[in-house]
């Protein structure tokens, strides 16, 4: 299946009663500028693009918000208490990108897309959320081309320093992706990886 467009992931999730449940019990806590993200999104691409039949697991489903008024990450560890006891059988990770700048010695972000956009690679910087009347919305601050094409990318923030390219690539090299997405291409500054390489 191919996807050439914003609508066709908005349809795929539509379309995912698992996914749906996601953003649905995440919706319950009421959160400021919140996102399911990462590869709960780039996954589901990948997995649809590969043909596969079955989801591949995720370690964690990362729930992103912005709440500048309270940074302390005790509140992190009790939103994810308060979603795994709406669902335990989601492995919940959530993280307010207010204070996460602090975590990663970055200027300060000013919403959760604007931390989104500063994920390692470009294929994971997407998210998704409910608006008010329900439907899902997708943030992709840095388009959805390298996701849907399947290209390994380092976003800006960690293309523009060559002391940050090491950690995207120790970052591919660790996740081990190709493993289960063969079609996957690398394209980084200097594409020293077991990854087919964009010419």
């Amino acid at each position: 299946m191919k996807i050439h467009n914003e609508e066709d992931i908005l349809r795929l999730v539509q379309n995912d009663p698992w996914m749906m449940g996601v953003l649905e019990k995440s919706s319950l806590l009421h959160l400021p500028d919140w996102w399911a993200c990462a590869g709960f999104v780039r996954s589901k691409i990948w997995d649809t693009l590969h043909g596969f039949a079955e989801r591949t697991p995720l370690p964690d489903v990362d729930i992103v918000y912005f709440d500048p008024s309270n940074l302390d990450e005790a509140e992190e560890k009790r939103l994810e208490e308060q979603l795994r006891s709406i669902d335990p059988t989601i492995p919940w990770s959530v993280k307010n990108e207010a204070r996460m700048h602090l975590i990663n010695s970055m200027p300060p972000f000013s919403s959760s897309t604007d931390a989104i956009s500063n994920f390692t690679e470009t294929a994971t910087a997407l998210g998704l959320s409910l608006d008010e009347e329900g439907q899902v919305i997708l943030t992709a601050p840095h388009g959805i081309e390298d996701a849907v094409n399947m290209v390994l990318r380092p976003t800006p923030h960690f293309a523009a320093d060559k002391e940050r390219h090491p950690i995207f690539e120790e970052r591919i090299a660790r996740k081990n992706w190709q493993q289960t997405w063969s079609q996957l291409r690398l394209n980084t500054p200097s594409a020293v990886s077991d990854f087919p390489t964009l010419e």
